[in-house]
């Protein structure tokens, strides 16, 4: 199991930006590939941004191409995600997982993190 702990949400304007980080510990977790999901209030959470650990191979969900970006920091052992030219649509309760694969969907990725609210007003 790997236990993930996300920070870095807040409030901003549209075209503003924020750095999401995720901080994963736990055993063999340098082997798991890394997702950023959202969920906003009466939706399903949905795809954001995936990689493996050493950033080789990202996946981002079209709605964000372009404008985030996921990399990782092996020496901390964190997950970033930048987040640019943000939307209202954007406002949502990120969340950080980990899998065995990289993958756009849920099921893969058997730990999560607890969120952290992104609210960007217009």
């Amino acid at each position: 199991q790997v236990q993930l702990v996300e920070s870095g949400g807040g409030l901003v304007q549209a075209g503003g930006s924020l750095r999401l980080s995720c901080v994963a510990s736990g055993r063999t977790f340098r082997t798991y590939g890394m997702g950023w999901f959202r969920q906003a209030p009466g939706k399903e959470r949905e795809f954001v941004a995936a990689s493996n650990w050493s950033g080789t191979t990202t996946l981002y969900a079209d709605s964000v191409k372009g404008r985030f970006t996921i990399t990782t920091d092996n020496a901390k052992n964190t997950v970033y995600l930048q987040m640019n030219s943000l939307r209202p649509e954007d406002t949502a309760v990120y969340y950080c997982a980990a899998g065995p694969l990289i993958s756009p969907l849920r099921g893969p990725y058997d730990s999560w993190g607890q969120g952290t609210q992104v609210t960007v007003s217009s």
